[in-house]
């Protein structure tokens, strides 16, 4: 196997950085984990996780809820 250019380690980043810039822009960055539960819900075929470069639904509904904080921080109602 070869050697990716990005990992789930920078998908993950890039999940934390969206959410924060979501709250500077005005958008509730919560609305993330909902988009995502629905993602998830609608079923489909995934890569498994071991395979890919991106997270499985679940495993990115768990980190942006642990970045939800930080990213509320931002958010000005």
């Amino acid at each position: 196997m070869g050697s990716l250019k990005y990992s789930r380690k920078h998908e993950s980043e890039s999940e934390k950085m969206g959410l924060i810039f979501m709250a500077l822009a005005g958008y509730d960055p919560s609305d993330a984990v909902s988009f995502w539960g629905r993602m998830a819900a609608t079923g489909g075929a995934q890569t498994p996780e071991f395979m890919s470069t991106y997270p499985n639904h679940e495993t990115r509904i768990s980190d942006l809820k642990t970045y939800l904080p930080e990213a509320l921080s931002y958010y000005k109602k």
